[in-house]
């Protein structure tokens, strides 16, 4: 059985099963995660500062090293593995100096002004509530290190097609946190939360060295930034860095305004958006990520018929999973967070704010689950540019709106504003995407819009029926009575949707059908 499983990490598909096994089980693991934060704590000052407490860490490590290894450091590497092997090391080794040196820079200055900084971010927190911030953005800076490093080692196994432990390291992270909650907060009072972060980011780390031990990769103290490679890199990450900054810039922004709205907004309003970024990661920015390859190789090879064939039944198949998902998360709002989030010190107050966020940030399910897609038709014809303003705008809309659907709707406005900055990404996408490769079977993807669209509110008001009958035989106020309401709203929603869509043809039932079957066959013999 072992070996069998090695041997599906060896292939293309095999790898794909790999990645989406995992990344379905880390998932889950946010999940609980998640759970044993509310539980422990509620939508509070504690969970306020617990999420305020990223923000400058990831500033500094999503803009600079995932800016860095998502879209310069694979291609660089290998080109350079190609021709030489050492070389190629030394080219790992030198990025990884050159940013840990950066990174720890900014640690150092991020560590002694987080005070100044904190008090500008949340300045509507209390004096205890934002000391606790400063607390925990001081030791949660340690864990950039470590993932820089991680990072580092992670795009190196993605290069030799090692997915296992790179697809490890995130279970590995959020079993560090969940430790921390469970285990370290009894010990180390509330910075054990930070403390779980930082173990999480060292076992994301540990669980890959075995591995990129076997390919050859060893340390060394190289520090050439004037190497060709690094300078190439440097150039490469900049229009992405610059993205990733703006993304982060938004969730600054949004926790500035949370922070004064009430306490426990930055919770429900972090909360909430965790939910509903699991059936975008799942389906996605998976099938971005496997079509990308597709779309950068018909571009070279000036197939342009293939290209757009290739967008078109991506945002087919994505509409066809996650318009349904929608209606899903809308009408099963209350009972999703209840069952997930709503046990504990997490109290009713929370459970209703929390599931009215979850309902209008799930406006854009569709729309955060087609960028990825867009995004990536356009790095691969080789503009970075137009997605990087188009998130400029985004982020301005997004700030315009928080500020005044905030003042009107409290957090649910807070969720509204970044659902219509959403669309309006999408449809700024989709309109110079168009401008710049023409026709992507425009006329098809319409038509599915529509036809998914009315079999899904067909669905949403049959589970409606079903909720009103369970309920007259259910007791909603416990645990067991909410659980089987919904999964019994879920099995016959889904059977619904599958069987409507099935009986009347709908070409995505295909298409689905024909992208299992090739991601997921494999043949241990060959």
């Amino acid at each position: 059985m072992l070996k069998r499983f090695f041997k599906l990490e060896s292939t293309v598909a095999g790898g794909a099963i790999i990645i989406a096994l995992f990344s379905i089980l880390s998932r889950l693991l946010g999940l609980l995660r998640d759970r044993l934060l509310s539980a422990n704590f509620g939508a509070g000052k504690v969970l306020d500062a617990y999420y305020a407490a990223f923000r400058l860490p990831d500033l500094v490590f999503n803009t600079l090293v995932l800016g860095a290894l998502s879209v310069a450091f694979i291609p660089v590497f290998l080109e350079y593995f190609a021709k030489d092997k050492k070389e190629a090391f030394k080219v790992a080794n030198s990025l990884l100096n050159v940013l840990l040196t950066v990174i720890l820079f900014l640690v150092v200055v991020f560590f002694i002004f987080a005070p100044v900084l904190t008090k500008l971010m949340v300045p509507g927190f209390d004096l205890e509530t934002r000391l606790l911030t400063i607390k925990l953005t001081r030791i949660m800076l340690i864990s950039i290190l470590l993932f820089t490093i991680s990072n580092i080692a992670g795009s190196i196994l993605n290069s030799f097609k090692k997915w296992l432990a790179y697809s490890l390291a995130s279970i590995m992270y959020n079993l560090g946190i969940i430790f921390g909650i469970v285990f370290l907060v009894k010990k180390m009072g509330f910075t054990g939360l930070a403390w779980g972060v930082v173990l999480g980011a060292f076992l994301h780390l540990l669980v890959q060295i075995p591995s990129l031990l076997k390919t050859g990769y060893r340390p060394q103290f190289i520090f050439n930034w004037r190497h060709p490679a690094v300078k190439k890199i440097s150039v490469l990450m900049l229009p992405r860095c610059f993205a990733l900054g703006i993304r982060q810039f938004n969730l600054i922004a949004t926790t500035f305004i949370a922070s004064s709205i009430a306490v426990g907004a930055v919770a429900i309003y972090n909360l909430a958006f965790n939910l509903v970024s699991f059936p975008i990661g799942i389906f996605g920015v998976s099938l971005a990520l496997a079509v990308f390859p597709v779309l950068s190789q018909s571009f070279i090879d000036g197939d342009k018929v293939l290209f757009n064939h290739q967008i078109s039944k991506t945002i087919r198949r994505i509409l066809y999973l996650i318009i349904p998902a929608t209606a899903l998360f809308i009408i099963l709002k209350t009972q999703i967070v209840r069952l997930i989030l709503g046990t504990g010190a997490f109290s009713q107050r929370d459970i209703i704010l929390t599931a009215q966020a979850l309902a209008w940030f799930s406006i854009s399910l569709f729309s955060e689950s087609l960028i990825p897609v867009f995004a990536r038709a356009f790095y691969a014809v080789q503009d970075t540019k137009t997605p990087t303003i188009i998130a400029a705008i985004s982020f301005a809309i997004n700030i315009i709106g928080c500020v005044i659907l905030g003042h009107l709707m409290k957090i649910s406005g807070l969720a509204l504003a970044f659902s219509i900055s959403s669309v309006i990404n999408i449809g700024l996408l989709y309109f110079y995407l168009n401008k710049k490769i023409g026709d992507f079977e425009k006329k098809k993807i319409f038509l599915s819009f529509g036809r998914i669209v009315f079999v899904s509110l067909a669905m949403a008001s049959f589970i409606q029926i079903i909720n009103h009958k369970m309920a007259l035989l259910l007791n909603l106020q416990t645990f067991a009575g909410v659980l089987i309401q919904t999964i019994c709203a879920l099995i016959v929603g889904i059977l619904f949707y599958l069987i409507i869509t099935f009986v009347l043809q709908f070409p995505e039932v295909e298409i689905i059908h024909q992208f299992i079957v090739r991601k997921f066959k494999f043949h241990p013999k060959h």
